[in-house]
């Protein structure tokens, strides 16, 4: 249930409506949209009727809300979240914003000259991951907290913002203190104490679509993080696996329009991990920017062919630069920058 409050409704009118609500043992999330004072309820709200809620002081309207995500409704939040940065970045906003690095962190080296030819090419938050979920155990796994530090290190210099997958509990302390932006991998979606524990923390979250997930599903993982009192959370669309053998995944355009109706959380897409080959990647970022995402993550990576994983869809700086020219006219069309 959302409650709308009057928009001349006090203070004190919000505080004694909050107070009789938590004494019936309901969840209370308390957002601003263009001025109203917006409560939104969870929990046992069988005895709770919509006709006892209006009549009562400051309230202007109240609605059942029918979805099974409540908080990350477009109906609990009529307009768009935007998350920002402390160096100016805003996810969300007018600004389609472009994250690249390479698939994984490798050397002190390797990261920083990434991170100067990203930044040189208009990204604003710096790619990588330390730590890797791979199908093989012998596989390369990252570097672990070093290589989160030295990821810190490069963004720091190149004045870039971090995120990074993280992959387990134990880890959310350092990567609160080192990354940016946690981000959740496809393999973890419905790792539902995972997403718990982010939801206590104030640490923005991106939360990228499961292998087979529906978009359903998606979004209530992201419930289980805002219900959990962080309300700093965007998605990411990967592709999703199907029956085509011909490219890596199969990048879902359609769920950024219909994402856009169900939900106000910014909507990120990666092109890279869903096409799997650099040469296929152009394509379908423009795509992404023209059919209204509001970021896209690229891999991006010095000399792709000395990679230690994913040579494949990691991108060359030249290829990049392409990109980031195409996909620049495509958000000027519609009246947005990158």
């Amino acid at each position: 249930m959302v409650i709308k409050m009057k928009p001349e409704s006090t203070e004190d009118e919000i505080l004694e409506l909050i107070a009789f609500l938590k004494n019936e043992g309901i969840k209370i999330h308390r957002s601003e949209s263009g001025g109203i004072t917006l409560i939104g309820l969870t929990g046992p709200l069988e005895n709770i009727e919509i006709s006892d809620i209006k009549v009562l002081n400051g309230v202007d309207d109240a609605v059942r809300i029918t979805a099974p995500y409540k908080l990350v409704s477009r109906n609990f939040r009529p307009e768009d979240t935007v998350i920002s940065f402390k160096n100016g970045v805003a996810v969300g906003g007018s600004e389609v914003v472009v994250m690249a690095g390479p698939s994984a962190v490798e050397s002190e080296e390797q990261i920083e000259t990434a991170a100067m030819i990203c930044k040189s090419m208009g990204a604003r938050i710096l790619r990588g991951e330390a730590y890797i979920s791979r199908t093989s155990p012998y596989s390369f796994q990252g570097l672990e907290l070093e290589g989160l530090k030295i990821m810190r290190a490069a963004a720091d210099n190149n004045n870039m913002l971090v995120i990074s997958e993280i992959l387990d509990t134990s880890q959310i302390d350092d990567f609160v203190q080192y990354v940016d932006i946690i981000l959740v991998g496809s393999r973890n979606m419905q790792n539902f104490e995972l997403l718990k524990a982010l939801g206590s923390t104030d640490k923005p979250v991106m939360i990228k679509r499961g292998l087979s997930a529906t978009i359903d599903e998606w979004l209530m993982a992201a419930e289980y993080i805002v219900t959990g009192g962080n309300s700093r959370v965007m998605l990411c669309e990967r592709g999703i696996r199907t029956f085509e053998p011909k490219t890596k995944n199969t990048l879902d355009i359609s769920a950024i329009p219909v994402l856009e109706v169900l939900t106000h959380l910014p909507i990120i897409v990666d092109p890279s991990r869903a096409v799997g080959f650099r040469d296929k990647i152009i394509p379908l970022a423009r795509a992404a920017v023209a059919a209204g995402a509001d970021g896209i993550m690229i891999e991006v990576h010095p000399f792709p062919e000395k990679a230690r994983i994913y040579k494949a869809e990691q991108m060359a700086p030249d290829q990049f630069h392409q990109l980031m020219k195409e996909t620049k006219a495509i958000a000027l069309a519609i009246g947005r920058t990158i």
